[in-house]
């Protein structure tokens, strides 16, 4: 898949319009067939029915007007309620846990609702007519029409919308707190360490061929490296008969003149745009191919909550608890695969290795020096390590956590004394000795 599709389709996702705009195109639809179909059907047939009764176009229209512009009032709120919600939760938690709000796909899908059943109302109002009254496809001089079809469907949709409120009401104030937030964050870490290292670790080591002489490819634009598209540069690749070796990874700043990649052997003009337009970028990181991402959110948060201004170690807890499972995972997993799950090397693309010390380092690592400043959460950051190697990973991974645990103690010498030092000490000496 080309890098620009992918990018496009990460900001639509992360956009409070395109839902709503496809739902809106639904109605405007839903709206030409049902009225084909009560012109088709005429007025008779509603009263066939025996427990239904046809309307008269003035009520017809006071009920339109009155769900109408319900709708558009309520959506109103939806949209207000929404951006406080947004704004309090980048406030609290940080400011880059904006994205995972934009892309919730429950607020998009009940402000989107309640537009579409507001446009919808609104066509339909538009085909009701009097008699001799000109209307819609209609001339002067016809008899009074009320598509009693659409008028049922919008009646339902009003009870869907209902629904979708009372939904909207429970999943507002539920996707905001601080557990589900981390939850849903690392969830999605741990879905994407099983897309991206399917393979279970089988102790090998894989090494990469020394390069020879190789020739940068430097990026010309400013930003994020959002995507990066492996599949092209294979091609370019096959097609070339050259080598590419990565400079950067998804989520790495670049500008110009900063090198993106490497390549090894001669290539024809114009193959160094072909290698760039592979690589996608934007103003901001996303989690679309950057699992380093994922673990920077959730040291964020315990960062934030374990600062003298706030002090929640029970937060940073929470952050250790899913760290430790994302570690677990990572340390029974062959790490030998670029951003799209491809084993390094295929193609002859070589992407930047990221080994297990890396995803330690770029978690527990960052979170080190503040969780040795609490009692509490130094001692469940030692328990998050020994989680972390229960699957017993290979002697050298766990050799890694249990370098963790002692520098975690010996930081701590400086922050902490007394019992909560020796408990500490003692944690340690059982697992890292």
């Amino acid at each position: 898949m080309k890098a620009w599709f992918r990018q496009l389709v990460v900001r639509l996702n992360a956009s409070y319009w395109f839902l709503p705009a496809v739902l809106t195109v639904a109605a405007i639809l839903l709206s030409l067939i049902t009225y084909y179909i009560d012109t088709r059907l005429g007025d008779g047939w509603l009263d066939a029915a025996g427990w239904l009764h046809a309307s008269k176009p003035d009520g017809a229209r006071s009920l339109l007007s009155t769900i109408a512009g319900s709708m558009i009032s309520v959506a109103g709120t939806v949209f207000a309620i929404t951006i406080a919600a947004v704004v309090y939760a980048s406030g609290n938690y940080g400011p880059r846990l904006l994205t995972n709000f934009m892309t919730d796909r429950g607020n998009q899908l009940s402000l989107g609702v309640f537009i579409a059943n507001f446009v919808y109302c609104l066509l339909v109002l538009r085909t009701i007519r009097q008699p001799d009254e000109g209307g819609f496809l209609g001339t002067a001089g016809q008899p009074g029409f009320v598509p009693e079809l659409s008028l049922l469907t919008a009646l339902a949709l009003t009870l869907l919308s209902v629904g979708v409120l009372v939904y909207f009401l429970h999943h507002v104030p539920d996707s905001i707190r601080i557990n589900n937030v981390v939850a849903h964050i690392g969830r999605r870490a741990l879905s994407d360490i099983d897309s991206r290292f399917p393979d279970r670790d089988d102790g090998r080591k894989r090494i990469a061929p020394s390069p020879g002489e190789t020739t940068p490819v430097r990026a010309k634009r400013v930003g994020y490296v959002a995507v990066i598209d492996f599949e092209t540069l294979g091609d370019v690749c096959d097609k070339q008969g050259v080598s590419v070796r990565l400079a950067v990874r998804p989520g790495d700043f670049v500008h110009p003149d900063v090198a993106i990649c490497h390549v090894e052997g001669t290539f024809g003009e114009g193959v160094d745009d072909k290698l760039r337009r592979a690589f996608a970028i934007g103003d901001a990181r996303t989690a679309s191919q950057d699992l380093e991402y994922l673990i920077d959110e959730l040291v964020e948060i315990g960062l934030r909550a374990l600062s003298p201004g706030i002090n929640d170690p029970f937060t940073a807890i929470t952050c250790l608890h899913w760290l430790s499972a994302a570690t677990a995972k990572l340390a029974m997993r062959d790490l030998a695969c670029d951003s799209d799950g491809r084993p390094y090397g295929e193609q002859r693309v070589y992407a930047l290795p990221d080994d297990f010390e890396h995803f330690v380092a770029r978690g527990f690592g960052s979170m080190r020096a503040s969780a040795a400043a609490s009692p509490l959460a130094a001692r469940k950051f030692v328990e998050a390590l020994v989680n972390a190697s229960a699957g017993r990973p290979v002697r050298e991974r766990t050799d890694l956590l249990r370098r963790e645990a002692r520098l975690l103690l010996e930081q701590a010498q400086g922050a902490l004394h007394g019992p909560a030092l020796d408990q500490l000490r003692d944690t340690v000496e059982d697992f890292a000795v």
